[in-house]
Parts: structure tokens; C-alpha cells; sequence
């Protein structure tokens, strides 16, 4: 096989997994929109500290148990809670 052809495959593969990774992230927030929905009609908080320093513990775990580094892992999950909660805000009007 040719090294560009090689090449291809290795891309064509990155970007199924990017355009999953993207569809996965869309199904995530039409969740945690309801999420923010229902935390705005029971006065409940945008943001819940406890969750989500467990929800990190977890990943970080489970990205050692995938050979990923927990470190990026962490960023990625804390620059998504990040959006959530931002989200949430909105929802709540703040």
C-alpha cells in the first residue's frame, strides 16, 4: 500500500471519529438543556461542585483505563461542564 494511501486511511478514520465525537457532544447537551430546564423550574443551582468532582474522578479513571491521559481528559470534561453550566445560566435567566 502506498504511503498516501495509508495516509487517507488514517485520515478517513480521524474524521468518522471526529464527526461521531461531534454527534455524541449535540446528543449530551440536548440532555443537559432538559437538565438545565429542570433545575431552572425547581430553583435548583446551575451548578452542582459535588457532581461534577465525582463525574471528573470517574473519568480520570476510566482515561487510565483507556490509556488516555487523565490530565487532557480532565480539561476537556472541565471545558464542557464549563459550557453546561454557562448554558444553565442562560436558561435561568442569569
Amino acid at each position: 500500500m502506498a504511503q498516501d494511501d495509508l495516509l487517507t486511511r488514517y485520515r478517513d478514520s480521524i474524521d468518522n471519529i471526529d464527526a461521531a465525537l461531534v454527534f455524541m457532544l449535540a446528543e449530551r447537551f440536548k440532555i443537559t438543556q432538559a437538565v438545565g430546564e429542570y433545575k431552572a423550574s425547581s430553583k435548583l443551582p446551575p451548578a452542582d461542585p459535588s457532581r461534577e468532582e465525582k463525574q471528573i474522578a470517574r473519568l480520570r479513571q476510566l482515561a487510565k483505563d483507556a490509556k488516555l491521559d487523565p490530565d487532557f481528559t480532565e480539561k476537556f470534561l472541565r471545558f464542557v461542564i464549563d459550557e453546561v453550566i454557562r448554558h444553565h445560566q442562560q436558561i435561568r435567566g442569569g
